[in-house]
């Protein structure tokens, strides 16, 4: 009886969010375009995407899995997970590492300058940023992944385009810093305090990154290792968001199913749109959340 009326309100709050998203439809909207630039795990800042407002919606469509129906009402997708799952509307919580859990403490070209100059590296910051630009949107025509093991090969080719350096020990030393705690911070100063209510509720959490291997030592380098259930890392699992594969794994690794899943990230293409694609609820980190204390409100978590 219980799981019958969890049924039926679950159908009647969905059947609201059609005719209201029906009405919806029948209105104007804006077709804007965004500008972002994106981060990556050497510190650097990748090249710029655009993403059309229209393409967003159109993405949106699968989110829930309700036959292409677009749920736009917040308050009333969350009436909707919890009738389905209870209070507490997600088993667990991906999060993506840089950009959204850490970022780099400085910027990346005036580190690369700053190791560099001693080796003779005589590009200004700004030349040293739009060659790495140009650098990191080329293909990487040695392997489908950048990522593939410790990253070595991918990055002495960015370092070397860069700064017009090669040397062997300068890049050692740049490829070093990147493994401290001085390289990087979190982004939320809370979050140590949330992932633990989090954890403390039973909500299971992974990070999702495309990254090298250096990931779990940073990750041990600021001394949040122990929050994480589990680590799914591009450059092990062989696969880079927006591949789906990556988000599966994550999930196997924590024993639940993708629709249990909700994952963060700061990158609309990466982290939303490759998540929804998996099957995984998504918040955009910077605009559907702000905090991690924000995430955990959502799911159902006080902190």
């Amino acid at each position: 009886m219980a799981l019958m009326a969890c049924r039926t309100k679950a159908s009647r709050v969905l059947n609201c969010l059609i005719e209201k998203t029906a009405c919806l439809r029948t209105g104007p909207c804006a077709n804007g375009i965004s500008r972002r630039i994106l981060d990556d795990p050497f510190g650097g800042i990748g090249h710029f995407r655009c993403y059309s407002s229209s393409a967003a919606v159109a993405s949106n469509e699968s989110r829930l899995g309700l036959g292409g129906f677009e749920v736009l009402g917040l308050k009333d997708y969350e009436e909707y997970r919890k009738a389905l799952y209870g209070e507490i509307t997600h088993k667990a919580l991906l999060v993506d590492a840089v950009g959204t859990l850490l970022v780099p403490s400085q910027p990346m070209a005036q580190i690369y300058r700053k190791i560099g100059e001693k080796y003779g590296v005589e590009y200004s910051e700004t030349e040293i940023l739009n060659r790495y630009r140009r650098a990191y949107a080329q293909p990487w025509g040695r392997s489908r992944l950048r990522y593939v093991d410790d990253g070595r090969p991918f990055w002495q080719y960015i370092v070397s385009f860069s700064t017009g350096c090669s040397d062997t020990q300068y890049f050692e030393e740049l490829y070093h810093y990147y493994t401290t705690e001085e390289a990087w911070h979190l982004c939320d100063p809370d979050a140590e305090r949330v992932f633990m209510s989090l954890r403390k509720a039973g909500v299971k959490l992974a990070v999702v990154s495309n990254f090298d291997t250096r990931l779990r030592p940073v990750l041990q380098a600021l001394n949040c290792n122990h929050w994480f259930d589990a680590v799914a890392v591009s450059a092990e699992v062989e696969a880079e968001k927006p591949n789906p594969t990556i988000f599966l794994k994550a999930c196997e690794l924590l024993g639940v199913k993708p629709e249990e899943v909700v994952h963060v990230g700061d990158d609309r293409r990466n982290d939303i749109w490759g998540a929804r694609d998996a099957g995984c609820d998504a918040w955009l980190w910077g605009s559907d959340v702000y905090s991690f204390k924000e995430v955990a409100q959502r799911i159902g978590v006080k902190v």
